[in-house]
C-alpha cells in the first residue's frame, strides 16, 4: 500500500495494520529459519511496510502531542 493511501487511514486502522505487519514479519522469519521461505525479498518488503506504518504512527503521535501542548 502506498504512503498516500496509508495517510487516509485513521489512527486505529494504522495501528491495526502495524500489528498485522509485525505478525506477518514474525511468520516470515520463522519460514526463513526453517527453510520454507522461497521468496526472500518478502522479508525486506515486510520490514519496509512496518517502517512506513511506524513512521506514520509516530508522526501522528507527535502531531497530537503538539496540539495538546498548544491548547
Amino acid at each position: 500500500m502506498k504512503t498516500t493511501e496509508l495517510r487516509a487511514l485513521s489512527d486505529a486502522e494504522i495501528l491495526a495494520r502495524l500489528n498485522e505487519a509485525r505478525e506477518a514479519y514474525f511468520k516470515l522469519r520463522f519460514q526463513f529459519a526453517t527453510g520454507q521461505l522461497t521468496d526472500h525479498s518478502r522479508l525486506r518488503q515486510a520490514r519496509r511496510e512496518i517502517a512506513r506504518l511506524a513512521t506514520l504512527a509516530g508522526e501522528r503521535q507527535q502531531a497530537a502531542a503538539a496540539q495538546g501542548s498548544k491548547a
